[in-house]
Protein backbone atom coordinates (compact mmCIF):
# COMPACT_ATOMS: atom_id res chain seq x y z
CA UNK A 1 0.00 0.00 0.00
CA UNK A 2 1.00 3.68 -0.70
CA UNK A 3 -0.13 6.80 0.70
CA UNK A 4 0.55 10.25 -1.01
CA UNK A 5 -0.42 13.87 -0.46
CA UNK A 6 -1.66 16.74 -2.67
CA UNK A 7 -1.73 20.29 -2.19
CA UNK A 8 -2.24 23.29 -4.11
CA UNK A 9 -3.65 26.96 -4.21
CA UNK A 10 -4.65 28.88 -7.08
CA UNK A 11 -5.80 32.44 -6.40
CA UNK A 12 -9.18 33.96 -7.71
CA UNK A 13 -9.04 35.56 -11.01
CA UNK A 14 -11.77 37.72 -13.01
CA UNK A 15 -13.74 36.18 -16.17
CA UNK A 16 -12.90 32.74 -15.78
CA UNK A 17 -15.36 30.38 -14.27
CA UNK A 18 -14.86 28.62 -11.26
CA UNK A 19 -14.12 25.30 -11.40
CA UNK A 20 -14.10 22.82 -8.55
CA UNK A 21 -13.79 18.75 -9.07
CA UNK A 22 -15.19 19.54 -12.66
CA UNK A 23 -17.71 21.43 -11.23
CA UNK A 24 -18.74 25.06 -12.20
CA UNK A 25 -19.44 26.91 -9.35
CA UNK A 26 -21.64 29.52 -9.63
CA UNK A 27 -19.20 32.49 -8.18
CA UNK A 28 -18.01 35.83 -9.06
CA UNK A 29 -15.02 34.72 -9.72
CA UNK A 30 -12.83 32.27 -11.16
CA UNK A 31 -9.55 30.86 -10.12
CA UNK A 32 -5.92 31.72 -11.97
CA UNK A 33 -3.89 29.26 -13.89
CA UNK A 34 -2.45 27.77 -16.78
CA UNK A 35 -5.37 25.03 -16.92
CA UNK A 36 -8.99 25.61 -15.91
CA UNK A 37 -7.16 26.36 -12.30
CA UNK A 38 -9.41 23.38 -10.80
CA UNK A 39 -7.74 23.08 -7.01
CA UNK A 40 -9.31 19.84 -6.50
CA UNK A 41 -8.52 18.28 -9.27
CA UNK A 42 -4.55 19.08 -9.17
CA UNK A 43 -4.59 18.12 -5.49
CA UNK A 44 -6.27 14.81 -6.06
CA UNK A 45 -3.33 14.28 -9.15
CA UNK A 46 -0.51 15.24 -6.64
CA UNK A 47 -1.87 13.05 -3.90
CA UNK A 48 -2.28 10.28 -6.64
CA UNK A 49 1.27 11.09 -7.91
CA UNK A 50 2.75 11.17 -4.98
CA UNK A 51 1.89 7.68 -4.05
CA UNK A 52 3.08 6.57 -7.34
CA UNK A 53 6.40 8.36 -5.92
CA UNK A 54 6.27 10.17 -9.48
CA UNK A 55 6.34 13.63 -8.79
CA UNK A 56 4.01 16.18 -9.36
CA UNK A 57 1.62 17.39 -11.86
CA UNK A 58 4.00 19.96 -12.64
CA UNK A 59 6.59 17.13 -14.29
CA UNK A 60 3.52 15.78 -16.45
CA UNK A 61 1.90 18.86 -17.12
CA UNK A 62 4.20 21.67 -17.08
CA UNK A 63 2.59 25.18 -17.19
CA UNK A 64 5.08 26.30 -19.82
CA UNK A 65 3.72 23.50 -22.24
CA UNK A 66 1.13 25.12 -24.56
CA UNK A 67 -0.82 21.98 -24.69
CA UNK A 68 -2.09 22.53 -21.06
CA UNK A 69 -3.06 26.08 -21.79
CA UNK A 70 -6.97 25.95 -20.66
CA UNK A 71 -6.78 22.15 -20.08
CA UNK A 72 -9.41 20.30 -18.51
CA UNK A 73 -8.07 19.04 -15.14
CA UNK A 74 -10.71 16.46 -15.29
CA UNK A 75 -8.96 15.03 -18.34
CA UNK A 76 -5.53 15.20 -16.93
CA UNK A 77 -7.01 13.41 -14.09
CA UNK A 78 -7.99 10.41 -15.99
CA UNK A 79 -4.47 10.50 -17.61
CA UNK A 80 -2.89 9.93 -14.09
CA UNK A 81 -5.54 7.03 -13.29
CA UNK A 82 -4.04 5.23 -16.48
CA UNK A 83 -0.56 5.90 -15.04
CA UNK A 84 -1.72 4.78 -11.71
CA UNK A 85 -3.12 1.41 -13.42
CA UNK A 86 0.37 1.13 -15.92
CA UNK A 87 2.11 1.44 -12.73
CA UNK A 88 0.50 -1.58 -11.09
CA UNK A 89 -2.17 -0.21 -8.44
CA UNK A 90 -5.20 0.97 -7.89
CA UNK A 91 -7.33 3.56 -5.79
CA UNK A 92 -8.59 2.44 -2.62
CA UNK A 93 -9.61 5.60 -0.89
CA UNK A 94 -9.33 9.56 -1.77
CA UNK A 95 -10.10 12.16 0.89
CA UNK A 96 -9.98 16.02 0.19
CA UNK A 97 -11.12 19.40 1.81
CA UNK A 98 -11.30 22.24 -0.57
CA UNK A 99 -10.28 25.70 1.85
CA UNK A 100 -12.12 28.96 1.48
CA UNK A 101 -14.96 30.93 2.95
CA UNK A 102 -17.16 31.09 -0.02
CA UNK A 103 -19.15 29.57 -2.28
CA UNK A 104 -20.80 27.28 -0.21
CA UNK A 105 -19.45 23.44 -1.40
CA UNK A 106 -22.01 21.48 0.37
CA UNK A 107 -24.70 21.57 -2.62
CA UNK A 108 -22.01 20.32 -5.28
CA UNK A 109 -20.36 17.92 -2.88
CA UNK A 110 -22.04 15.00 -4.65
CA UNK A 111 -21.60 15.75 -8.24
CA UNK A 112 -17.76 16.21 -7.08
CA UNK A 113 -17.28 13.19 -5.71
CA UNK A 114 -19.24 11.56 -8.46
CA UNK A 115 -16.77 13.26 -11.06
CA UNK A 116 -13.41 12.62 -9.27
CA UNK A 117 -14.44 8.94 -8.95
CA UNK A 118 -15.44 8.62 -12.77
CA UNK A 119 -12.38 10.31 -13.65
CA UNK A 120 -9.99 8.03 -11.38
CA UNK A 121 -12.36 4.79 -12.83
CA UNK A 122 -13.35 3.78 -9.10
CA UNK A 123 -16.43 3.59 -7.08
CA UNK A 124 -17.81 7.03 -5.27
CA UNK A 125 -17.75 5.96 -1.94
CA UNK A 126 -13.82 5.68 -2.36
CA UNK A 127 -13.81 9.74 -2.47
CA UNK A 128 -14.55 11.91 -0.02
CA UNK A 129 -14.80 15.66 -0.58
CA UNK A 130 -15.74 18.37 2.13
CA UNK A 131 -14.67 21.94 3.13
CA UNK A 132 -13.81 24.30 5.91
CA UNK A 133 -12.62 27.85 6.26
CA UNK A 134 -9.81 29.38 7.61
CA UNK A 135 -12.17 32.12 10.33
CA UNK A 136 -11.01 34.83 7.70
CA UNK A 137 -7.09 34.15 8.78
CA UNK A 138 -4.79 33.78 5.41
CA UNK A 139 -5.63 34.44 2.01
CA UNK A 140 -8.47 31.77 1.59
CA UNK A 141 -10.17 33.77 4.68
CA UNK A 142 -9.37 37.18 3.21
CA UNK A 143 -11.54 35.64 -0.11
CA UNK A 144 -8.11 35.60 -2.19
CA UNK A 145 -8.21 32.58 -3.18
CA UNK A 146 -9.04 28.45 -2.76
CA UNK A 147 -6.60 25.80 -1.23
CA UNK A 148 -7.41 21.95 -1.54
CA UNK A 149 -5.54 18.95 -0.04
CA UNK A 150 -6.20 15.47 -0.53
CA UNK A 151 -5.06 12.11 0.49
CA UNK A 152 -4.79 9.24 -1.90
CA UNK A 153 -3.98 5.52 -0.43
CA UNK A 154 -2.94 2.98 -3.14
CA UNK A 155 -3.10 -0.87 -2.96
CA UNK A 156 -0.88 -2.29 -5.63
CA UNK A 157 -2.86 -4.41 -7.74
Amino acid sequence: MRVGIGYDVHAFAADRPLVLAGVRVPHPRGLAGHSDADVLAHAVMDAILGALREGDIGRLFPDTDERFAGADSMRLLAEVASLMRQRGFELVDLDCVLVLELPKISPFRDEMRENLARAIGVETDRVGVKATTTEGLGFEGRQEGIGAQAVALLERA
